[in-house]
């Protein structure tokens, strides 16, 4: 990968300004706040029925493959699209492959693309501070305390009515029309993400067992398992791992997420560093979604890319901080 200039960091780390629109914007309605205990616990319920529906039966390598590719898909859209792209900015991308990881994204069943930024955006803005919607630190260092700050970070804030002040922290998809538009169709990419899957998997199988245990696969498994590797970045890597760069809040590297993670678990650096496009820097610190931007820079798909200088990483490093 080349290297780019130093730059600033970006619009969601800058200091607060005089006068700054509320943090929220009110509660969610009763509509959104049962959608959200429906898209969080069916499929964690899916997670826990998963043993015994594969003990000798019910999991085939159709299965396997298509959770293989949805979860690659889905994921992906999180981590390079409503994450390093959408949120953070680490690079210029085409409109056609703007609106593809806008809908890849949603296909995670993690809330519509303005929201996520949104939250996100929220989240690096008072980091591991009051204000932060998933500190695990926000009840104290007691063993309780930590035990309730996990909970809360890893998925107990999804509960909460508040909703981020997207016009605060997200204006400018906001004022995006296309992408405003992926947003409104939220329900559709999430049923298109539970419901493709056990279509294919009928088609490929040519029966109606093989599209339910598609469906149950790599449609509400999947998405299990992608919410808890995505909550275990908020929870996880903001308790335990390494911390080589000196970052403002307790961010660290944890390293055994770092593939199904996409490179997301390299978390310390993204938090020393924000806007930048590759987040494990390190020798053997795979980033599966810094590997899929530098294809696109190669195909010319994407350009811009903000890759961290090694003047950079000397400046961030904990040690010389």
């Amino acid at each position: 990968m080349t290297a780019t200039l130093d730059r600033p960091t970006g619009p969601a780390d800058q200091p607060e300004p005089a006068g700054a629109k509320p943090v929220m914007s009110g509660n969610r309605t009763a509509g959104v706040q049962a959608s959200v205990y429906l898209g969080v616990v069916i499929p964690l319920l899916a997670l826990a029925a998963a043993i015994p529906f594969a003990w000798g039966w019910g999991l085939g390598w159709v299965d396997v493959g298509l959770f293989v590719v949805f979860y690659l898909f889905s994921s992906l859209g999180v981590t390079v699209g409503f994450h390093r792209y959408f949120t953070h900015s680490s690079f210029k991308a085409k409109p056609w492959l703007r609106s593809l990881l806008a809908i890849a994204g949603s296909t995670a069943l993690q809330g519509p693309v303005i929201t996520w930024v949104a939250d996100h955006r929220r989240h690096h803005a008072f980091s591991d501070k009051e204000g932060d919607p998933h500190s695990p630190w926000m009840f104290g260092t007691s063993p309780w305390a930590l035990a309730k700050g996990f909970w809360h970070a890893h998925m107990g804030w999804l509960f909460e009515r508040g909703s981020t002040n997207v016009e605060r922290f997200a204006p400018d998809l906001a004022k995006d029309r296309a992408i405003v538009r992926i947003d409104r169709q939220f329900a559709l990419w999430t049923a298109v993400s539970l419901v493709l899957p056990g279509v294919l998997g009928g088609l490929i199988t040519w029966s109606l067992w093989g599209g339910v245990t598609a469906f149950f696969w790599a449609g509400l498994v999947r998405a299990g398992v992608l919410h808890h590797v995505t909550w275990s970045i908020n929870s996880i890597c903001h308790m335990i791992g390494e911390r080589p760069y000196a970052a403002r809040d307790r961010s660290a590297n944890f390293w055994p997420l770092a593939i199904v993670s996409m490179g997301e678990s390299w978390h310390n650096l993204h938090h020393a560093d924000p806007t930048s496009a590759r987040h494990g820097v390190g020798r053997g610190q795979f980033d599966i979604s810094a590997r899929l931007i530098w294809m696109f820079e190669k195909l010319g798909w994407v350009w811009n890319v903000r890759w961290p200088t090694e003047r950079r990483l000397a400046r961030l490093s904990a040690k010389s901080a």
